[in-house]
């Protein structure tokens, strides 16, 4: 068992700032809806992908679980100083993932070097899919956001639809994400058959 470092005070301090900074994802809100009618926050949304990731360690085989849960848990973080900007608008080569991580790294500042550069990293890895626990933390993102538009007390306007599209090149990278996906997209065209014909 590996003894705990020395207990550093300045180490200390950098980390509560951190922590202090980062709380801002707790109000940074996103478009999907609760199933209780309000606007989800990007941490109670980065919590049900860890949640997620946990239920499904039967399923997962070989894959580094800790670095799989960081990496679920900072996927987000750098939103707590721009936003989030909702699925249905996002647009590839739009600068999003740029500024994100320009965020993340300022949110970063205070942390003791190892840690901040632990973060970035596991963000960079993250966003590339550049490791099987990546590729993970990537389709069960999408999935989160999917399964969130099927409970969510969404305005009667919502299109269901878009759902059927959205982040598929993810979620077909690893069986289990495929299996996950198969039961989202089910119910996602139950919601779809069941919509209002437009103009009706």
């Amino acid at each position: 068992m590996e003894q705990p470092l020395p207990i550093d005070p300045k180490r200390l301090e950098g980390i509560i700032a951190f922590l202090q900074a980062a709380e801002k994802l707790k109000d940074t809100l996103r478009s999907g809806i609760t199933a209780q009618g309000r606007a989800e926050s990007t941490a109670e949304h980065s919590w049900r992908l860890c949640l997620m990731a946990m239920l499904f360690d039967r399923e997962l085989g070989e894959f580094d679980r800790l670095k799989l849960l960081k990496l679920c848990v900072i996927h987000d973080l750098g939103e707590a100083i721009s936003g989030d900007v909702p699925a249905t608008q996002q647009v590839a080569g739009d600068g999003r993932a740029r500024q994100e991580r320009a965020d993340l790294v300022s949110l970063c500042a205070p942390l003791p070097r190892d840690l901040g550069e632990e973060i970035v990293a596991l963000w960079d890895e993250y966003s590339t899919a550049a490791s099987p626990e990546a590729v993970l933390a990537k389709g069960f993102d999408k999935l989160e956001t999917m399964l969130q538009h099927l409970i969510g007390k969404n305005a009667p306007d919502f299109d269901y639809r878009f759902n059927l599209g959205y982040g598929a090149k993810h979620t077909a990278r690893h069986p289990l994400l495929k299996a996950l996906r198969r039961l989202v997209d089910r119910e996602t065209r139950e919601r779809v058959a069941a919509m209002p014909l437009q103009g009706a």
